[in-house]
């Protein structure tokens, strides 16, 4: 890493305040680290492909000109009076002008926050609002998957509501026109008038780089604060040493920017490596099912980085899309967003990886920073168990709780996943509440920091990662809090109450199943259902949009009024013989009353499932 002032201490943590702090004293800018060294190296060598929606086209930019991009786009927020600490909101599909937005913002010493742009103008406005963001970076239309977005129409919804925001920069993914209005220029034209020069600020280790929001159990999602030194090291690290990256590969995370594998695996970790990333802008079936695979052809990548939901779903496509095309320039295959199942990284690791390619099950978290506990690094040739993260990154000390908080030893144990030390890439905290960020982390176990994720461990002292152990679910490698879609719903006038759980989905790997009360006669049920879907989609997200809705009269509660959410996933997953304890239940009843009217629903819709 290039430093502008050396660091005097290396770390100062404590765990019982939430503090944390990695190479104190230092200074450094990230930007520089990501461009400027390689190009005093090599300016022409690729930093980015970008592969475009439309199929078989990819767009090559350099790392000259990467660094050119970012600091005219720098130069343009400054002029817009962007300063150091202010925020800037990104929201953009995946392209090489929404990471020259992310390094343009560092550059300056802005914090930017970037939000997955099929996020609903609600959600956009929350995000905007807690962090109290300055500038808005957007496209006129989004592409992908053959469909056009209108992400302009969302901002423009979204800033209504948002009195900090005083400039909405709009560049052009398309030729389509779009109305301007007063706080809107043309990102373009503005860049155009800038300098292909702008002077890098330096920061301190600990300052700010970047919010980047996430479901948390309750409503509000939670803007996680990143910083310089500790996060760009830890991204840089583990991109090198868990995909076996060599200068020269080319690296392909096909996540999105919006999500924090986008932020350390398609940004800050590849190209503070001088990588050549890859940036997809498609969808896994555009045009069809071999997408990947001749995108792996035509662009010889040497690592390829998904999330199980889209192995899931190519699988159903069979084996024929794969072999069609030429894979041989794979060397690591890589699985992130939740636990992989046996089918999935069987089917990759034979089909696609044709049985010879390192395959890493990678467990981490938005609030980790980086990849915690993955098969590699490791010594040459070491066991790789299917479906297993199996291994803790250098200096990731994990440990297995019970639930009255104590440490358990030896193999062949379940609990609560903790770790027991403090690592360079981890959160600082929650922006604007401390006080939430030691709640949500470092409180349920003291002294250890609470991943909220349940794991087993086996002999040799490998880690099996159980999944979720509070109300969030993982849709297709989105977290999302069960509260979340709870508050969506619970806003219709003829609903009084909801309760949301996951449920096992084939292709999503969970998906939501969301009980609801009504005020309103049955006849009109449907109606409000069909109400619900929308209310979640406008004030959330679409893939938030629970796949089933069943409608009861009543949910089962504690005699203190407490949803016991344990008892509706049992009868959803089947499991109704085994309901535990229900002595607290305020009327034990309901439960034949709510696994009639599922039964009726399931026969209903033959396909429900």
């Amino acid at each position: 890493m290039v430093w502008d002032t050396p660091y005097h201490t290396v770390w100062d943590c404590d765990f019982s305040s939430g503090k944390i702090g990695w190479f104190l004293g230092g200074q450094l800018n990230v930007s520089v680290n990501c461009l400027d060294q390689h190009v005093q190296k090599s300016p022409e060598s690729i930093a980015l492909i970008w592969e475009q929606d439309e199929p078989g086209t990819e767009v090559r930019i350099t790392y000259r000109e990467l660094l050119e991009t970012t600091c005219r786009l720098a130069n343009t927020l400054k002029r817009h009076e962007v300063r150091r600490g202010d925020r800037v909101a990104i929201y953009m599909p995946v392209s090489p002008l929404a990471v020259a937005a992310m390094l343009a913002c560092a550059r300056i010493g802005a914090v930017h926050t970037v939000v997955f742009a099929g996020f609903s103008a609600e959600s956009l406005a929350g995000r905007i609002n807690d962090a109290k963001c300055k500038v808005v970076i957007t496209v006129n239309q989004g592409l992908r998957g053959g469909r056009v977005m209108e992400l302009k129409k969302t901002v423009d919804k979204a800033v209504r509501l948002c009195p900090t925001v005083r400039r909405v920069l709009v560049a052009h993914r398309t030729d389509s026109k779009v109305t301007m209005g007063e706080l809107d220029v043309s990102l373009e034209q503005e860049m155009a008038k800038e300098d292909p020069e702008c002077a890098p600020e330096s920061m301190g280790s600990e300052d700010m780089l970047f919010l980047l929001y996430t479901s948390g159990s309750t409503g509000t999602p939670k803007g996680l604060v990143h910083t310089q030194a500790g996060y760009l090291l830890y991204a840089a690290v583990t991109h090198k040493l868990v995909f076996d990256y060599k200068p020269g590969d080319i690296f392909s995370c096909v996540a999105d920017i919006g999500w924090i594998t986008g932020h350390s695996y398609i940004v800050y970790g590849p190209l503070c490596n001088g990588a050549t990333s890859v940036l997809f802008e498609s969808t896994p079936v555009y045009p069809d099912a071999g997408r990947y695979w001749e995108m792996v052809q035509r662009l010889q990548i040497n690592q390829f980085y998904c999330a199980p939901t889209a192995v899931r779903l190519l699988l159903k496509y069979g084996d024929t899309w794969v072999k069609k095309y030429d894979r041989s320039s794979l060397r690591t295959l890589g699985s992130v967003g939740e636990p992989i199942n046996h089918e999935a990284w069987e089917w990759l690791y034979n089909v696609v990886g044709d049985g010879r390619c390192t395959l890493v099950d990678t467990w981490w978290q938005t609030e980790t920073g980086g990849i915690c506990i993955a098969p590699r690094p490791s010594e040459e040739g070491a066991e790789i168990i299917p479906s297993m993260a199996m291994r803790p990154f250098f200096g990731i000390v994990p440990v297995i709780m019970d639930e009255k908080g104590s440490v358990l030893e030896g193999d062949n144990v379940s609990g609560a996943l903790c770790i027991s030390q403090a690592w360079p890439g981890m959160a600082r905290t929650i922006y604007g509440n401390h006080p939430r960020f030691v709640d949500a982390y470092f409180m349920a176990y003291p002294g250890y920091y609470f991943s909220g994720d349940g794991a087993h461990r086996i002999k040799g002292g490998y880690y099996q990662i159980t999944g979720r152990m509070d109300d969030v679910i993982n849709i297709s490698g989105h977290r999302i809090g069960t509260a979340e879609i709870e508050d969506a719903m619970a806003d219709h006038p003829s609903v009084p109450e909801t309760a949301v759980i996951g449920y096992p989905h084939d292709i999503k790997g969970e998906a939501a199943f969301a009980f609801v009360v009504l005020k309103v006669e049955p006849d009109d049920s449907d109606m409000v259902v069909e109400e619900l879907r929308s209310a979640v989609a406008n004030k959330i997200a679409k893939y938030a949009v629970p796949d089933q809705i069943l409608v009861v009269k009543r949910l089962p509660k504690t005699r203190s009024g407490k949803v016991m959410r344990r008892l509706l996933r049992k009868i959803v997953t089947g499991e109704t013989q085994d309901l535990g304890d229900t002595t607290t239940l305020e009327d034990p009843s309901v439960i034949m009353e709510i696994l009639s009217a599922y039964q009726k629903h399931k026969d209903k819709w033959p396909n429900s499932e």
